[in-house]
């Protein structure tokens, strides 16, 4: 354990504790304890999961690190120019913390009042919730509290051993992100993260009566097991995963390099089909898909390319008896389809179909058993399933209930299983447990739910007209009570980029605003992925302003309907989602009073003409290369948000910004507030009206916290 504690001292873990539910306990290793919850424990966070993510969208938050390149120290004298900007970014920096100081007194009895009610939400939703375990054979395993325990399955006296625990090592500052448990359990790999960085590391721990640390290898994505005692695993260096490698625990142990990505704009991970005869090799790039095979039989073989790269084809791979299922978008229409070759001969000229998406039908999620796979689809905003019986050769769809917005996958690593489990959620609606059996062929709703129903919050779904006559999904929640909607205060979320959906998963301060007359829209714009992969394509690069058209319309739409009206009006967006947001005030800041903004994309011409940092190239497939297409640099300079400020009323706008965060770069976001502030403050000095509006331009830069990974604690802060 002090080995350990040293070497990740090394890798700088310096987050709080982790935990969605209670507060970090301190437990004694390996002792006898009857737990009183759990959380999911495949687990690899919002930003890396594979299996909830089409190929090609592996890191749906993928974007720009702030690192402008990694400064060696030297004994030359420093650039001018780069102590220049340094100073700059420090001044701007302690600017806005000052104005931060100054201007954030007036709210903390509001402060107050909120906090004391979100913690009683989550206390009400989240403590009395309980996340699935894990079964293999005889045993269950699962994640409390920073440890990870083994208990019986048939044990229901709610015995457990534990077999690791972060605290006992010394680290409360860090959370576990996945875990993976070889064929055999002789074996755990464990992935720990730190709040404040992108990287994690791989622990790996022998199992046993006194379960010990075998290794511990830095700066690991993802990882899989192919054998008992053989790991696969992608290092993560600047925010890219390009390297494989395999290593090994028995007989002769060591480690070597299996394969590397030499494409700059692709991204690597691994993946197992579920009756894990191979261990997949992805590599992704925004649009195109490449798969090589390591056959668990045999894992020290080299890997077997499946189908080469073809730019605008995506696909996933599954086995199933001796045929390789893929999931892919070769073919017309580029929508996702299930299709399948012999093993032997796995060349797409060998691919037939089994099955095809309807029209304008998002691929949620895909899941594999012995004779069935289920689709989790979504069309006009309703979500459902498709159970493809690969033994009648039939398919059934199975609605889902209409509140429904986002689901979560269980993890089923026992491809024999005979019924898929599954959560249910809602921004207002917290997740509740829901069943498929194949048996019975019917959906089966939990009976243990401590969990209260909401019953007060109606549901609307909305299609505005965009510009160009394109329908566009609204989906509403107000409070069944409310009367004169046209007088509530209405918050409008907004994404629209890299074909992924908007956040509808359940939020505390959600059901919040509900309960205190807000009404909730969230604008399903044309670069998310709504609608199928062709909707991003209608919102990506040059179509990027058919997202803003869209987001426009759907306020229109709102306004007109009786929802609420501009002056009551707030819009909300985070990363990517930004770049509407901001679009949106340049172009139309009357719709709207009020923008909140966590870590906003706003400077998109600038970063994408910056190749050095790790992520434009491959950003190049999303926004376009206006390095190399004078076209290009105009159209993103007409919407970008940074390049379009002027003097004009704007609404208030509140920004929250993370000085770890690799992705957005931090000295955007201070120079987009400065011209901004500016802007509005030389509107008002212009029109010398008497009690002329000036709006409150804030931004809060937390020292914690990074782009993608936030506790409870860090989120109830903010």
């Amino acid at each position: 354990c002090a080995g350990l504690r040293n070497l990740l001292q090394g890798l700088r873990f310096s987050a709080k504790y982790y935990s969605k539910h209670n507060p970090p306990q301190t437990m004694c290793p390996y002792s006898k304890i009857k737990p009183k919850k759990c959380h999911i424990l495949d687990c690899s966070g919002s930003t890396c999961t594979h299996r909830t993510a089409p190929p090609g969208s592996i890191l749906p938050f993928r974007f720009f690190s702030c690192k402008e390149g990694t400064k060696v120290p030297s004994k030359r004298k420093q650039n001018t120019s780069i102590v220049t900007s340094d100073l700059l970014h420090k001044n701007l920096l302690k600017s806005e913390q000052e104005n931060w100081n100054d201007i954030s007194p007036p709210y903390k009895a509001m402060t107050k009042r909120i906090k004391g009610k979100l913690e009683e939400v989550h206390n009400m939703y989240t403590l009395n919730s309980g996340s699935p375990r894990m079964r293999f054979g005889e045993n269950v395993y699962f994640e409390e509290n920073g440890c990870i325990f083994i208990a019986k399955a048939d044990d229901d006296e709610g015995n457990a051993d534990i077999l690791f625990s972060i605290e006992d090592l010394g680290f409360s500052d860090a959370f576990i992100q996945r875990i993976r448990i070889s064929p055999d359990q002789s074996y755990m790999a464990i992935s720990l993260k730190s709040e404040n960085s992108e990287e994690a590391a791989c622990i790996i721990m022998k199992l046993g009566n006194f379960p010990v640390v075998e290794k511990v290898i830095p700066s690991v994505f993802s990882f899989e097991w192919a054998a008992n005692d053989v790991l696969y695993y992608t290092t993560q260096k600047n925010l890219k995963c390009q390297n494989v490698f395999m290593t090994t625990f028995t007989y002769q142990k060591h480690t070597k390099l299996v394969y590397t990505e030499q494409d700059a704009r692709f991204f690597v991970d691994l993946y197992c089909t579920k009756d894990r005869r191979f261990l997949t090799i992805n590599s992704n790039s925004k649009t195109t898909s490449e798969v090589w095979l390591v056959d668990c039989r045999h894992p020290f073989e080299s890997p077997a390319l499946v189908q080469a790269r073809t730019t605008g084809v995506f696909y996933h791979i599954e086995h199933r008896k001796e045929q390789l299922y893929i999931l892919t978008t070769y073919g017309e229409p580029a929508e996702y389809k299930l299709m399948k070759a012999p093993v032997a001969s796995s060349g797409k000229e060998n691919w037939q179909l089994v099955y095809a998406l309807e029209k304008k039908t998002k691929l949620v999620d895909f899941e594999m058993f012995s004779d069935d796979c289920i689709m989790f689809l979504k069309n006009a905003g309703h979500l459902y399933l498709n159970v493809i019986s690969f033994v009648s050769h039939s398919v059934q769809s199975i609605q889902l209930p209409t509140w429904a917005c986002e689901f979560e996958l269980d993890s089923h690593p026992e491809h024999t299983s005979s019924t898929c489990y599954f959560q249910l959620s809602s921004p207002v609606h917290p997740p509740k447990r829901f069943a498929y059996s194949f048996k019975e062929n019917n959906l089966i709703e939990q009976a243990v739910q401590e969990v209260p129903i909401i019953t007060n919050c109606h549901t609307t779904r909305l299609l505005a007209k965009s510009k160009d006559e394109t329908l566009v999904p609204i989906t509403v929640f107000h409070n069944k009570n409310s009367k004169e909607l046209h007088r509530r205060p209405l918050l409008v979320h907004v994404y629209g980029a890299y074909g992924i959906d908007l956040n509808m998963s359940f939020k505390e301060e959600k059901l919040m605003l509900i309960e205190e007359g807000w009404i909730l829209a969230y604008c399903h714009v044309r670069g998310g992925g709504e609608q199928g992969l062709s909707w991003h394509r209608d919102g990506c690069q040059h179509n990027k302003l058919k997202g803003l058209h869209d987001l426009r319309a759907c306020i229109m739409l709102l306004h007109e309907l009786g929802l609420s009206q501009p002056k009551h009006t707030a819009l909300a967006a985070a990363s990517a989602g930004g770049v509407l947001a901001g679009a949106l005030c340049n172009t139309d800041p009357a719709l709207i009073r009020a923008v909140v903004l966590q870590a906003p994309f706003v400077d998109v011409l600038n970063t994408m003409m910056k190749t050095h940092l790790p992520l434009t190239i491959e950003e190049q497939e999303e926004w376009g290369n206006p390095l190399e297409d004078e076209k290009c640099m105009k159209y993103i300079k007409s919407y970008c948000p940074y390049q379009n400020i002027k003097p004009q009323c704007y609404p208030s706008v509140f920004i929250t910004a993370y000085e770890n965060d690799e992705r957005v770069p931090l000295t955007g976001i201070l120079q987009y507030v400065q011209k901004l502030r500016k802007a509005a403050l030389d509107h008002a000095s212009r029109k010398s009206k008497k009690g002329n509006w000036i709006p409150n331009i804030i931004l809060d830069v937390q020292a914690n916290g990074s782009h993608c990974d936030s506790s409870w604690e860090h989120s109830l802060n903010e």
